[in-house]
């Protein structure tokens, strides 16, 4: 317990920020002030979620900073908390915003208050998510998330916004209403909403099977898995730089988020006999997006199934469920929320400049910007999982935790890291390297000064992350511990009832 309501002051820190801009008004000046609001109110809210961090006890796996509060009637509160899993995600979500803010100063400039109230008010929601400790509260902070999302690619998006934000939308929806109906099925099941108490709950295997796949279904969307991940490519391809690097770093890794808070403790049962579906659809994903990327001719979908890929090593990793293959599931969320928004920020930047994504628009960047031509080779080896970054320590403990399980599955996926090379480095060597032939590239300027405050944190990151992983990987790890023991002890004891017959 703390002194004073901390989660809540994170969550709703940006709503209040939203609020203030919306009552600026409508000239020079007031979208002047809505920019440097947004980026203050991220910022202080940035700040506030490190004191989290100083205050966080990574020997315990309970969850702390917990607030609570009579919500709706008895059974449903209003209820907040981080653990070892959530808090990660927490501090991922509030450091990107105010970069995703700086990225969009110059090259946002329709409608700007309304941009910056539809991030802030995305903020909170993320951050509701990954705190809430009531079934009925992160489902409305998860499906709230849709909303401004929505808009951000359909009102600032490319030619086929609206096309892509209404894929975006349906698909997500689609697969909630499943994650609603087994919502309601746990609550008439336990009496109670409240997750704390839900992961000692044991539930029938008949309830489990099928709430593990409702939720599978919003999450598999959201993360998103093969075969339901082909709305992601049209939303990061229309959608504004900023859209696409909260989407990637953020939004997708709700859905593995999901997978630890609920479909491994609640369901252990449905999950252990379910897992080899998770590894197909998972080594699926690696190996067939990694082919489709290699095809690609537009920069951002080459990174959109790029990210579909490294998810595959997520979620295979969670579902070998050894202390090795869940720690590198949460620590490759983080590394490919901090690499893939380094990423479409670098497609950003030349986009800012020329005005295509097209790769056979560049060459020779490497002539004319050398700056970021070291940046963007820092976010492309680590995309590939070169050792010294944290691209290689989530894919590698996600792949020794799998070998552990299944040999066949991370021998398949091993194939993966090859083919993340192969197109990968094609793109590099495609956009910067080669002669400065095309008259457009003549007078191209490299990063300024904004940008350089952009990019170098992450670089930072990406690099301090791979060296020394022990700053992640000590947060979660009694977390995991306690989530491993509890699932091998469920299971163990279904496998006794079963011999006892």
């Amino acid at each position: 317990m703390t002194s004073w309501p901390i989660l809540s002051v994170v969550t709703f820190l940006p709503l209040a920020g939203a609020l203030f801009i919306a009552l600026l008004p409508e000239d020079e000046a007031g979208i002047r002030n809505a920019r440097w609001t947004a980026l203050w109110t991220t910022f202080i809210t940035f700040i506030i979620s490190l004191i989290l961090v100083w205050r966080f006890d990574p020997t315990s796996a309970d969850f702390q900073f917990v607030e609570k509060q009579p919500w709706l009637g008895g059974a449903i509160s209003y209820a907040m908390g981080v653990d070892g899993i959530s808090l990660p995600f927490v501090v991922l979500t509030t450091a990107l915003m105010p970069i995703s803010i700086l990225a969009s100063w110059t090259a946002i400039q329709l409608r700007v208050r309304d941009y910056m109230i539809a991030f802030l008010v995305l903020e909170t929601l993320m951050v509701g998510t990954f705190c809430a400790l009531d079934l009925v509260l992160f489902y409305l902070f998860f499906e709230g998330g849709l909303i401004p999302m929505f808009l951000i690619i359909g009102v600032w998006g490319g030619p086929r916004r609206v096309y892509a934000s209404f894929k975006f939308f349906l698909y997500t929806l689609l697969g909630s209403v499943l994650m609603l109906l087994a919502i309601m099925a746990m609550y008439w099941e336990a009496g109670t909403t409240d997750i704390a108490s839900l992961l000692h709950h044991s539930f029938p295997l008949s309830l489990q099977k099928w709430a593990w796949f409702a939720f599978l279904a919003s999450f598999a969307v959201k993360l998103p898995m093969w075969p339901v991940h082909t709305w992601l490519p049209d939303a990061h391809v229309e959608a504004p730089t900023a859209g696409s690097v909260i989407l990637a770093a953020i939004l997708l890794k709700m859905g593995g988020y999901g997978f630890l808070r609920f479909s491994l403790p609640m369901f252990p049962d449905a999950s252990a006999q379910l897992a080899p579906l998770i590894y197909v659809l998972s080594v699926v994903a690696i190996v067939y997006t990694s082919l489709v990327a290699l095809m690609q001719e537009d920069m951002k979908k080459l990174i959109a199934y790029s990210s579909v890929a490294h998810m595959g090593f997520v979620t295979m990793g969670i579902f070998a469920v050894t202390a090795q293959g869940v720690a590198g599931g949460i620590f490759q969320m983080v590394s490919h929320g901090i690499v893939s928004a380094a990423l479409f920020l670098c497609v950003g930047i030349v986009y800012d400049r020329m005005h295509t994504r097209e790769i056979a628009a560049y060459g020779g960047l490497v002539n004319r910007m050398p700056l970021y031509a070291f940046v963007f080779m820092v976010f492309t080896l680590a995309n590939v999982g070169l050792p010294g970054t944290s691209g290689f320590v989530g894919e590698f403990l996600s792949l020794i935790g799998t070998f552990r399980v299944n040999t066949w599955v991370a021998t398949l996926a091993t194939l993966g890291t090859i083919l993340s090379a192969a197109y990968a480095l094609w793109l590099y060597r495609k956009i910067i390297f080669g002669k400065l032939e095309k008259p457009s590239l003549f007078n191209i300027k490299d990063i300024g000064l904004r940008e350089i405050a952009i990019m170098a944190p992450l670089v930072i990151l990406t690099i301090v992350f791979g060296v020394y992983p022990k700053l992640v990987l000590d947060i979660s790890s009694a977390s995991v511990a306690q989530l491993i023991d509890n699932y091998q002890h469920a299971v163990g004891a279904v496998h006794a009832a079963a011999l006892a017959r």
